[in-house]
């Protein structure tokens, strides 16, 4: 039985629907432009779905968080999304003030409000309950005025935040089509698992890698786990191997020195099954340079290498489950590129089911055109990682905890 509702459990004609989207997309700073429209396109689905079943629908969403340069409001997003949908997306630029309370409630039924940035709100950076959450002046100004709230932000799940938990507490509310899709998906390829089940870890996020190692291990899920990025440099360190100071270092200034023991525990108890590249991309006198793992100068390590590549990717062609997390090295550059984009191509073309996890590699992979490719690609890197890591996803349980 489903444990959450979706939009079918509800009569939503002439009703007044809230949805938690998550369009955050990259915008160009000095012009405001949005540069990739994937997310509002993705969430386009629901919106049309909700609209031509007769719903009065308000968008709630986020772009980027205070500080950053694309930290912007979201007007250029409803233009966006008006033409994506070919409707008219109408946009108030505030929350719940007088003028988007009014905007909500002259709603008629097929038409589609965005309220603003809900980051501008500054409680909405707090991590608390969904009890906590629902007596915010957000949730409490905007429950009111709806009769049902839809949360169709999967990458934003595993964050209780006040637009993403609050409404269920006393809303009743359902998964949108996104939501739904990507936690049917990931869950039943976590459920059905056939062997041999490879794992790609990669990026700049180890904590999240070592998770998952962790669980995918412990439980028998994974059969190896292919690390790379920063994550195949901790796993070196911790398989002995000198990474060189200038890595170790780097390691240590973002405050990942834990994740080396962690790791050798990993390699400790799984032996093998935790693999590391037996090669690494430097920069040599402005050029890329291919070195064994076993004569790694003291020069920042910025890609796997061409014997990896190979290794890796026969281990990728031989298996029937593939998940993939975190570019293998500094892709945005062209010289560094080879590794990330080369197992993505072997994912590509490989006849077993095959997982993208969001963030990075699923830029690079749609930067490529293989999103087509691939069996699922995810929307939400955190929210996906989390779920392989074996970790609830916040929003996820409040949607349960309404349904019971």
């Amino acid at each position: 039985m489903v444990e959450f509702n979706t939009i079918d459990n509800f009569d939503i004609e002439d009703k007044t629907v809230l949805v938690r989207i998550d369009i955050n997309s990259p915008v160009d700073p000095s012009s405001g432009i949005i540069l990739d429209d994937t997310r509002l396109k993705l969430h386009a689905q629901t919106v049309k779905e909700l609209s031509n079943k007769g719903a009065k629908v308000v968008l709630l969403a986020h772009q980027s968080r205070p500080g950053k340069k694309d930290f912007t409001t979201l007007s250029q997003h409803a233009e966006a999304l008006s033409d994506i949908l070919n409707l008219r997306v109408k946009y108030v630029d505030s929350l719940f003030s007088s003028a988007a309370k009014e905007a909500i409630k002259s709603l008629k039924s097929h038409e589609i409000l965005l309220l603003e940035n809900v980051r501008f709100f500054s409680e909405e950076s707090l991590s608390r309950t969904p009890e906590e959450q629902s007596k915010t002046l957000l949730v409490r100004h905007l429950s009111p005025l709806i009769d049902y709230f839809v949360n169709d932000a999967f990458a934003a799940a595993h964050r209780s935040q006040a637009s993403l938990v609050g409404f269920t507490v006393d809303t009743p509310s359902a998964a949108g089509r996104v939501m739904e899709k990507e936690l049917t998906v990931i869950q039943d390829a976590l459920d059905n698992v056939e062997h041999p089940c490879v794992f790609l870890l990669g990026g700049m996020k180890p904590e999240d890698s070592i998770d998952v190692m962790e669980n995918v291990l412990s439980n028998g899920t994974a059969d190896s786990i292919l690390t790379t990025g920063i994550v195949g440099n901790i796993v070196l360190w911790a398989a002995g191997v000198d990474i060189g100071q200038v890595n170790k270092d780097f390691i240590a200034s973002r405050g990942y020195r834990g994740m080396v023991d962690k790791a050798k525990d990993l390699i400790d108890r799984f032996g093998d099954k935790v693999k590391y590249p037996i090669d690494v991309a430097c920069e040599l006198d402005g050029e890329r340079v291919d070195i064994d793992f076993r004569e790694i100068p003291n020069k920042s390590i910025f890609d796997i290498g061409v014997k990896t590549i190979n290794y890796y990717a026969r281990e990728i062609r031989d298996a029937k489950y593939i998940f993939a997390n975190g570019p293998a090295g500094v892709f945005e550059d062209p010289k560094f590129a080879m590794g990330t984009e080369d197992l993505i191509n072997a994912m590509a073309n490989s006849k077993g089911f095959t997982l993208i996890g969001g963030g990075h590699i699923a830029a690079a992979t749609a930067g490529l055109g293989l999103e087509d490719n691939m069996s699922h690609l995810s929307s939400g890197g955190g929210a996906c990682i989390s779920m392989l890591a074996g970790k609830e996803l916040a929003a996820v349980e409040a949607l349960k905890n309404c349904k019971k």
